[in-house]
């Protein structure tokens, strides 16, 4: 038996979940659970029987971080020094505050404290300030913006050249463009970051940055659970929602991920017995096309502009519906790139990221390049 059937033999098993479902409906019946009999020994006694008042719902995460589209200025205070040094992924937490301007708040603005500590893989060991993970303690951050978010990630910028706060933004798109898909997707915030040395009280940058919800949190607004099992395969998931990935990472031309091998991917284990592939991590797309990415060595392709779709042939037949969901929503995805957030871009970066999606839409649109360039490249699991 495979290490994720083991883990997962005591969900019970249903049909596959609809490609595009809501909180609502990823929950269903199985929101609550039942109440449960005590045996009679532990029956208590009829006068001291208390009135049952049914079954307690868990209270679903609801940050009001992810409430806006507004771009959020804030002010990280830690000691950089220290944080620069942290370059294991197992560095401790370390105390900082975050700031910023809140009417309701002394002198407008709140200061709630923080944990950081650094993370990552590539960008740990490349980058020149660290990715961070932050750690809010609710009692804390209670009233402010930050309050209800335990532990997402920060992205922010890898080095304090201008090309690399093109590069966030470009990489926040295509966070919002995967949400725009799927629910199975990151809720994600944009902020304007200026990091303070608290040893100095220097500003060392102001730059980009944003906020990616905590992985356990999304899986609460399913019912479900985010499963650290390595090893899945095609069978292991959602057809519809891994046909959606696979052709998601195509669209953009990423192929640093792997949902068996768990790298810039997570599983999400729903009530029903269905696993849901959801990727994240999206700098080393073509579509973003930074100096620094190369595409997987294992693959034919040479540079991370090129496309090479990395589905499952067992998927094939759910093609043709996915392509149709992506031929929907394009207005919406390029309406991404004219509105607030994409008026921050270089003018340049949006036409070419504009005319690498168009490529990508021109082979959708023609029964014959989706045969050779999608159904054909497809990976054989046996």
């Amino acid at each position: 038996m495979r290490p994720l059937q083991a883990i997962l033999v005591r969900l019970v098993l249903g049909s596959s979940l609809a490609l595009v479902v809501s909180p609502t409906t990823a929950l269903g019946a199985q929101d609550a659970p039942p109440k449960m009999k005590l045996p009679k020994a532990e029956q208590p006694k009829a006068q001291k029987a208390k009135t049952d008042t049914g079954p307690k719902v868990a209270k679903l995460p609801n940050s009001p971080l992810f409430k806006s589209l507004e771009p959020l200025d804030v002010t990280l205070t830690l000691n950089v020094k220290q944080i620069k040094k942290d370059r294991s992924d197992k560095a401790p937490w370390r105390s900082a505050t975050l700031s910023y301007s809140d009417t309701n708040a002394p002198n407008d603005t709140r200061v709630v404290p923080v944990r950081v500590r650094t993370r990552g893989i590539w960008r740990l060991k490349n980058c020149d300030f660290p990715p961070l993970r932050l750690n809010f303690v609710n009692k804390d951050a209670k009233g402010s913006v930050f309050h209800d978010l335990d532990e997402p990630k920060l992205v922010g910028v890898c080095k304090g050249m201008s090309n690399y706060d093109q590069y966030l933004l470009q990489e926040y798109q295509l966070y919002r463009a995967y949400r725009l898909l799927t629910p199975m997707s990151h809720q994600t915030r944009l902020l304007k970051m200026t990091y303070v040395d608290s040893a100095s009280a220097k500003v060392e940058m102001t730059k980009w940055a944003f906020v990616v919800e905590d992985p356990a949190h999304l899986a609460a607004h399913f019912g479900g659970k985010i499963m650290n099992v390595l090893g899945a395969t095609q069978e292991d998931l959602d057809g519809e929602q891994a046909t959606l990935a696979y052709l998601y990472q195509y669209m953009i031309g990423n192929t640093d991920f792997s949902f068996g091998g768990l790298h810039n991917a997570e599983l999400l284990a729903l009530p029903t017995g269905v696993n849901m592939p959801i990727a994240y991590d999206f700098d080393f797309a073509g579509a973003i096309d930074a100096s620094y990415a190369t595409p997987d060595t294992s693959l034919r392709i040479t540079r991370v502009r090129d496309r090479q779709y990395r589905g499952f042939c067992e998927q094939n037949p759910l093609v043709p519906k996915v392509l149709q969901l992506f031929r929907d929503k394009k207005p919406a995805i390029y309406a991404l790139y004219g509105d607030q957030i994409g008026a921050l871009m270089a003018p340049k970066v949006v036409k070419e990221t504009l005319a690498y999606f168009d490529a990508f839409y021109a082979t959708i649109s023609d029964p014959k390049e989706v045969e050779k360039r999608i159904l054909r490249e497809c990976r054989k699991s046996r």
